[in-house]
C-alpha cells in the first residue's frame, strides 16, 4: 500500500473512504509553493453524515463499553503508522513544512509512540469506584462512581503540529469510549486524511467510530460546535476562533475543551548565564519557524544586561537561516502559507512603527524567491505594552524586554491575556522554582527541564484555554462521572 498513491485524499465517513461533495481543493508545499495534489472538499452535508455515523456507532454498538476492542484498534493504528513512517515523514515535511530533524520528535515519531499512553491508560483505568456504604437521610445505601464516555466528540485541529495534535485528541477520546469526527485545518488536510487510509486497511475500527472530514470551508468545522448530536468539542487553535467555538457550543451546553494561543515569557534572572539562556531562547523561537503556541516569544532579561542579552539572542537567531525543510540540518523552515507570511511581516512592520529595532532579521530572506519564508528576527527597544509583545505572531520572532528584578520579571510575564507556558533560568534552582511557582501558566520549563510528555498534562490559564490535553487529566477530559446509589438490603 502506498499512501495517497493518486495524490488525492478522501473523507472517512462511516467506515468508507468517499469523495467530498464539493469536489477537491489543493494542498501546497509551503517551501516551494508547489501544488502537491488535492484533498476532498466536504460540505456541511458531508459533516452531518459523519456526525450521524458517529452517533449511531456510539448509541447502537458496544464500542463505548468494549475496552479490549478500543485498545486493539488504537494499537493497530499505531503499528500502521510505524510501518508507514517513511511515507508519513516525507508527507509531513512537504505539506507542513516541518524540518526533517523535528519529525523524529513532536512532528511524527513522538505522537505515534504516545498512542501507547492512551491505550495503556484505557487498559488499566479504574472505570468504577466503590464509594462505600452510607446512610444519607437515614437510608442505608451503597454507592458507586462510574466513569464513562462523553459520547460523540468533534475534534478541530490546526496546521502547525498536526500529527501531534490530531493524535493527542484521537488517542484519549477513542480510548475513553467516545466516537469521534476529526476536522483538520485546510492547510494540512493530507496528514489527517492518510489516517483514513490506514484505518480502513489496517485496523478493526467499526464503521463510524472515527470519521475524518477535510474541507476548505471553516463553516463545515463549525457544525461540530453547533450540532445537537455532538456531545463535546475539542479544539486547538487561535483564541479568536476558540471564542466562536464556545459561543456555538453554548446553544446545546456541550462540553468544550480549548487549547488556544500563547505569548509565553522566557525569564532570565540576574544570576543566570545570560548568554547561554538567551541563545537557548533564540533557538527555541526559531524552531519550525516559530509556529508553536507554547514557544516562549518574550525574552525578559535584567535591564543592566539588556544589550548583552540582545546580542546573544541575535547572535544565535541571526545564524539560523531559513532553509529547505527536507534537509536534515534545517531548524527554521517556512511558515505555512503566504497569508501567514504576510501576517508575520505585518507584525514586523508594526514593531518598527512602535519604535522597535531589529537586532537581526526583519523580513523575507534575500536568497528565497519562492516559499513562505521569514527571517528569524530579534526585536529590541520595546516594553511589554507593545502589541508585538502582547499578541501572538506565530512566526520566528523574539521580542526582548527588560526587567528590574524578580518581582518585575514575574509581573511582566503575567501581564498578558495568555497563560500557556513559560521558562525560568537562574543559577539558584530554589530561586528559579520560586519564580516558576508565581507564573500564571500551565507549564513551566525551569533551567532547561522539559515538560512535554505523553503522561504530562498540557494546557493554559486565562485566554490560553480550558482543560488539559495529554496525561491522565487529558484522558479524563473525555469522560463523564456518574454516581449510582443502591438501596442496601
Amino acid at each position: 500500500m502506498t499512501l495517497l498513491g493518486d495524490r488525492e485524499s478522501r473523507l472517512l465517513i462511516d467506515g468508507k473512504l468517499v469523495p467530498g461533495s464539493r469536489g477537491t481543493f489543493p494542498t501546497v508545499n509551503p517551501a516551494t509553493e508547489e501544488v502537491l495534489g488535492v484533498a476532498a472538499d466536504a460540505t456541511v452535508g458531508d459533516m452531518v453524515d459523519a456526525i450521524d455515523a458517529a452517533r449511531r456507532t456510539f448509541d447502537e454498538t458496544d464500542w463505548s463499553t468494549n475496552v479490549e476492542l478500543r485498545v486493539r484498534c488504537l494499537r493497530q493504528l499505531q503499528q500502521a503508522m510505524r510501518d508507514h513512517s517513511d511515507e508519513l515523514r516525507e508527507l509531513t515535511i512537504s505539506e507542513v513544512g516541518a524540518p526533517r530533524m523535528l519529525t523524529a520528535g513532536a512532528h511524527l515519531d513522538g505522537p505515534i509512540e504516545d498512542l501507547s499512553f492512551a491505550a495503556d491508560t484505557a487498559e488499566s483505568y479504574q472505570w468504577t469506584t466503590d464509594l462505600g456504604h452510607a446512610t444519607p437521610q437515614g437510608i442505608p445505601t451503597n454507592r458507586t462512581i462510574a466513569r464513562e464516555a462523553v459520547g460523540v466528540v468533534g475534534a478541530i485541529t490546526p496546521w502547525n503540529f498536526p500529527h501531534q495534535i490530531n493524535l493527542a485528541k484521537i488517542g484519549p477520546a477513542l480510548a475513553a469510549g467516545n466516537t469521534l469526527i476529526l476536522k483538520p485545518a485546510p492547510d494540512t488536510p493530507w496528514v489527517a486524511a492518510v489516517l483514513g487510509e490506514l484505518i480502513t486497511q489496517h485496523t478493526d475500527f467499526p464503521a463510524g467510530a472515527i470519521n475524518i472530514v477535510t474541507s476548505r470551508d471553516h463553516g463545515v468545522g463549525a457544525m461540530l460546535s453547533k450540532h445537537a448530536d455532538v456531545d463535546m468539542v475539542s479544539f486547538t487553535g487561535s483564541t479568536v476562533t476558540g471564542r466562536a467555538v464556545m459561543t456555538d457550543a453554548a446553544e446545546t451546553i456541550k462540553k468544550v475543551f480549548l487549547e488556544l494561543g500563547g505569548k509565553s515569557a522566557f525569564l532570565v534572572l540576574d544570576d543566570a548565564d545570560v548568554a547561554g539562556a538567551c541563545a537557548m531562547a533564540a533557538f527555541t523561537a526559531s524552531m519550525h519557524a516559530g509556529q508553536g503556541c507554547a514557544i516562549t516569544t518574550r525574552l525578559v532579561v535584567p535591564r543592566a544586561r539588556y544589550d548583552e542579552a540582545v546580542a546573544a539572542a541575535a547572535g544565535t537567531m541571526g545564524g539560523i537561516k531559513p532553509g529547505d525543510p527536507s534537509s536534515p540540518r534545517t531548524v527554521c523552515g517556512p511558515v505555512i502559507s503566504a497569508r501567514q507570511r504576510d501576517r508575520v511581516q505585518s507584525y514586523l512592520d508594526l514593531a518598527v512603527a512602535e519604535g522597535g529595532t531589529f537586532a537581526c532579521g526583519g523580513g523575507r530572506p534575500a536568497d528565497r524567491d519562492t516559499g513562505f519564508f521569514i527571517e528569524p528576527t530579534v526585536i529590541a527597544g520595546l516594553d511589554n505594552s507593545a502589541r508585538v509583545a502582547r499578541e501572538e505572531i506565530f512566526g520566528p520572532v523574539l521580542t526582548v524586554i527588560a526587567h528590574d528584578g524578580d518581582d518585575d520579571a514575574v509581573r511582566i510575564a503575567n501581564d498578558s491575556p495568555y497563560g500557556l507556558s513559560g521558562t525560568v533560568f537562574s543559577a539558584d534552582p530554589q530561586r528559579a522554582a520560586g519564580v516558576a511557582a508565581r507564573l500564571r501558566v500551565g507549564t513551566v520549563n525551569v533551567n532547561g527541564g522539559v515538560w512535554y510528555s505523553a503522561d504530562a498534562p498540557f494546557g493554559g490559564y486565562k485566554q490560553s484555554g480550558n482543560g488539559r490535553e495529554m496525561g491522565l487529566a487529558g484522558f479524563e477530559e473525555y469522560l463523564e462521572t456518574k454516581c449510582i446509589a443502591t438501596l442496601a438490603t
